[in-house]
């Protein structure tokens, strides 16, 4: 992962918090990236400093205008509850107050989900914008991202990373898009699929643009973690 003066100096975000507001955004963000289309529920179950100070903090906020995939700076993010209503999403915050070495104090389960399929995610956020994931799907994982600086991607593609993600970074540097950062997990479960977490700074994709990208052989799906322009 890249470290900059960004790690010192934290994140472009609407406060008050990097931790428990930017961070909370990402993770959200993450969630429904990997949900890929539009959830009709989502259930945040909140662990640690995060179930108790959620509401006074824009905890909650700042989760559910990630789902809806609000940029950590977005000044909506503070309407979220409105806006969600509005888009027919349905939300609940539950608080689990039980202490637990397996969580980091700012942990939070989100649970996405339509008719037709269901997501879930845990991740933490560990401070200065900083976000861990792990699990998806009850699956572990061990994923770190920034909130506030990057326009983030994943990329689900076979088990050949080298191979398979040339061609996509060959699209990019085409496009004058620079990569900032990258970091490559497999799934535990099935060992020919990987997920891949790629940074870019400055510079911001087209929905045509990854859609082309997903027709690459190999790549499973492209997701932006915020909404594409047109």
């Amino acid at each position: 992962m890249l470290v900059s003066i960004f790690d010192v100096a934290g994140p472009i975000m609407v406060g008050p918090s990097s931790s428990h507001t930017a961070g909370a955004c990402k993770i959200g963000q993450i969630a429904r990236a990997l949900f890929n289309g539009t959830p009709t529920e989502a259930d945040f179950y909140l662990y640690g400093s995060f179930a108790t100070v959620y509401q006074g903090h824009a905890t909650d906020k700042a989760l559910l205008a990630g789902v809806m995939r609000f940029l950590t700076n977005d000044p909506r993010l503070k309407k979220a509850f409105e806006i969600a209503r509005e888009k027919g999403l349905k939300y609940k915050f539950v608080p689990v107050k039980i202490d637990s070495p397996e969580h980091h104090p700012n942990t939070v389960r989100i649970i996405l989900k339509n008719k037709s399929r269901q997501v879930s995610l845990v991740g933490s956020s560990i401070g200065g914008g900083k976000i861990k994931i792990t699990f998806i799907n009850d699956v572990p994982v061990d994923l770190e991202m920034i909130a506030g600086r990057f326009f983030s991607l994943l990329i689900g593609h076979d088990n050949e990373p080298s191979n398979i993600l040339h061609p996509l970074y060959g699209k990019l540097i085409d496009w004058h898009i620079p990569i900032a950062g990258k970091q490559t997990i497999c799934d535990v479960r099935n060992k020919k699929k990987c997920l891949t977490t790629l940074n870019i700074e400055g510079s911001y994709l087209k929905l045509l643009q990854v859609l082309e990208l997903e027709k690459l052989s190999g790549i499973d799906f492209v997701r932006s973690l915020t909404k594409l322009l047109k």
